[in-house]
């Protein structure tokens, strides 16, 4: 009786051993994540400030055109002439969706603030601004920051 016992055993000890050989042996070939919106916004070039820097450059502005709501960050649709209201958050994955020709002046985009706004109101503007900011800034997008008009 104990060597069938003991066969049992080595039996159950070399199927486990064998299982866990082939587990650890097989091809666990994963995909790559997908790039992140950063990532994705690095492969547009960068801008030139020559190309903004003067007078009038932002007349008709062809780049990504943001506006701070009260309600969001508005991205304009210039197809359309519709704004996409976004969460802070969301702007850097809408700005990555955008086809290369949406970037003619190359990774910049232009950032208006609102109009007139009250105290309690400008301190919250204040914060979306420096997030929005901050937000660009570390994916490398420049900004072009406008009058408020």
């Amino acid at each position: 009786m104990r060597t069938d016992s003991r066969c049992g055993r080595c039996a159950l000890f070399f199927g486990l051993a064998l299982g866990l050989a082939l587990t650890g042996c097989t091809s666990q070939e994963s995909t790559p994540p997908p790039p992140s919106a950063t990532e994705l916004l690095q492969r547009i070039p960068a801008g030139d400030p020559a190309q903004w820097d003067k007078p009038g450059a932002v007349k008709n502005w062809p780049n990504p055109y943001l506006v701070l709501r009260e309600d969001g960050v508005g991205l304009l649709d210039p197809a359309n002439n519709e704004i996409r209201v976004l969460k802070t958050d969301e702007v850097l994955d809408a700005l990555a969706r955008l086809p290369a020709s949406a970037w003619p002046r190359g990774r910049v985009v232009a950032v208006q603030g609102p109009g007139k706004v009250s105290e309690e109101h400008a301190i919250a503007f204040r914060r979306s601004r420096g997030i929005l900011g901050g937000t660009l800034e570390g994916a490398h997008v420049a900004i072009v920051w406008l009058p408020v008009g």
